[in-house]
This record gives C-alpha cells, sequence and structure tokens, in this order.
C-alpha cells in the first residue's frame, strides 16, 4: 500500500459521483428488442473561487478527482494543500473549487487565456504555460521487463467493467510492475488520466517507478500528463503521434504502444527493456 501523510491538508469533497451507465432499449440485427447498457455523458464546468475554467464532457463517476486531476495536470494548482473544497452541483452541472489565500491559481491571467486545442477525442484543450513548463521535466529511467508487460496486459484486461457493458469509453490505468494500482474510465481518455492524477494527489501516490497505461493513443497530450505526475513509462494499446514521440524524447519517457496480448512495440526507451521472454 502507498504511504499517506494524515497530517497532509487535504480538501473538503461531496461524494457526488453518477452512475457510469444507463438502462435503454435497443433493437439487434434479428430484429428482436434487447435491454442494454450505454456510458453516460453529461456536462461539467469547472469553477475555481468562482471563475469558469473548462466544460468537461464525462460519465460523471468521479467527478472531483477528475477536477482536482484537470487543476494539476494543467499547472493551474502546484499543491493540493491550495485547495480548500471541490462540491459537485449536477443541478447547475458545476464542480466549484474554492482554493486557500494565496494559492495563485488565478494569478495567471495571460497563461488562462491562452488555449491549445489537442488532437484527443472530444477535443482536449491545454494551457500553454503546460506546454512551456514540460521541457523543464526529466524523467529518471527504469528497467523493464518483457514479461511484466505481458502480465500486465493480461491483469488490465480484467479491469474494463464499464467497457465489457457499454462501450463507448476510454480506460486509463496506473500500474506498478503487474499490479494495477487505479483503472478509471470515461468518454474521454483525458478525463481518465486526469482522475487518476486527482487520486494520485489525494492517496499521495508517487508516480515515481510506475507505469501509466491508456486505451486511447498516445498523443502529446498524454505525454505531457504522464511527464506531469511523474510517471517514466506510457503503455498503449493504440498507436503514437509525432509530436508524442517528439516530447517523450525530449524528457526521457518510454513510450510502449500497439500493445495487445504478446505484441508491442518500443517507440522511445528500448534500452530500458529487459527482453526475458522472447522466444
Amino acid at each position: 500500500m502507498p504511504f499517506v501523510d494524515t497530517k497532509r491538508k487535504t480538501p473538503e469533497m461531496s461524494q457526488a459521483g453518477l452512475s457510469p451507465t444507463h438502462t435503454v432499449t435497443a433493437t439487434d440485427e434479428n430484429g428482436q428488442q434487447r435491454t442494454v447498457e450505454i456510458a453516460g455523458e453529461a456536462p461539467l464546468t469547472l469553477k475555481v473561487d468562482n471563475r469558469e475554467i473548462v466544460t468537461l464532457m464525462t460519465l460523471g463517476n468521479q467527478p472531483e478527482a477528475l477536477a482536482i486531476g484537470y487543476l494539476r495536470n494543467q499547472k493551474l494548482i502546484q499543491d493540493i494543500a491550495d485547495i480548500r473544497s471541490v462540491q459537485v452541483d449536477w443541478e447547475r452541472e458545476t464542480v466549484f473549487v474554492e482554493t486557500r489565500e494565496g494559492s495563485g491559481v488565478l494569478d495567471r491571467e495571460r497563461e488562462l487565456g491562452r488555449r491549445i486545442v489537442t488532437t484527443g477525442c472530444g477535443q482536449g484543450t491545454i494551457f500553454s504555460c503546460t506546454l512551456n513548463d514540460l521541457y523543464d521535466i526529466q524523467l529518471p529511467s527504469i528497467p523493464i521487463q518483457q514479461s511484466v508487460i505481458y502480465e500486465l496486459l493480461a491483469a488490465l484486461s480484467r479491469h474494463n467493467q464499464i467497457y465489457r457493458s457499454a462501450g463507448a469509453v476510454h480506460g486509463c490505468a496506473l500500474c506498478r510492475g503487474s499490479d494495477v494500482l487505479l483503472f478509471v474510465e470515461d468518454v474521454g481518455r483525458h478525463n481518465a488520466a486526469d482522475a487518476i492524477a486527482g487520486h494520485m494527489w489525494l492517496d499521495d501516490i508517487p508516480g515515481e517507478g510506475t507505469i501509466f497505461y491508456t486505451t486511447g493513443r498516445l498523443t502529446s497530450e498524454m505525454v505531457m500528463k504522464a511527464g506531469q505526475m511523474g510517471i517514466p513509462v506510457l503503455l498503449s494499446r493504440s498507436g503514437i503521434t509525432h509530436m508524442g514521440l517528439e516530447l517523450a524524447q525530449a524528457i526521457n519517457l518510454t513510450l510502449i504502444a500497439r500493445a495487445k496480448g504478446r505484441h508491442f512495440l518500443v517507440y522511445n526507451g528500448a534500452e530500458h527493456m529487459r527482453w526475458d521472454a522472447t522466444v
């Protein structure tokens, strides 16, 4: 179990998670009606000290962690102790984040006004300050065993309950070795990654020595999020983009993609692999 500092200041939070799926009726290929599950989707506007930051489309099952992780990954809040409270009001489709005096989140007027639309599903955004700060990061190298990748992929296949039930979602996971520490599903991989970042802050889980898994492609934004969380390895069952690769090379992040069953491709960091399961 990760060490948790019980003396840390953690925010007061609502517990307002929605059900991630809804039951509906559909007609199958034989003309027969069937009761099936579909993924939820709801807008959630993030307000910090009553200033609107962004509206996220989400399953809504982990809204508090999503809000905290978004602020962390966008570097709008530097320390979870700066957050006084996180309160979700679904009637107003809003999560209200109140910061402690002196946190400085709303002092960055210029950066808040400069957003970059990314290639992520649902058109994610990043703030220019996030991209500028990325190149200050240098992640530590960690050895990775080929056999552990295979074991991890098998373990991850048991965690995508919402996808198996309803489809239409992405999954992200924080792993240590072949152990899955956190697994989050949402309608976009940005949200799932941010929710994991929020849980890492809340539970004081360091990124050092971990692997981040996503079902989605490894774009520049996913590399940025891993870098911000201090995670040295990104693993995906999908592909990568050229900018994602260039950023991974710049911050020493190991990039493994097209990973399914006993197949994967290492696009960056192959020198850290231990080939212990070759045939």
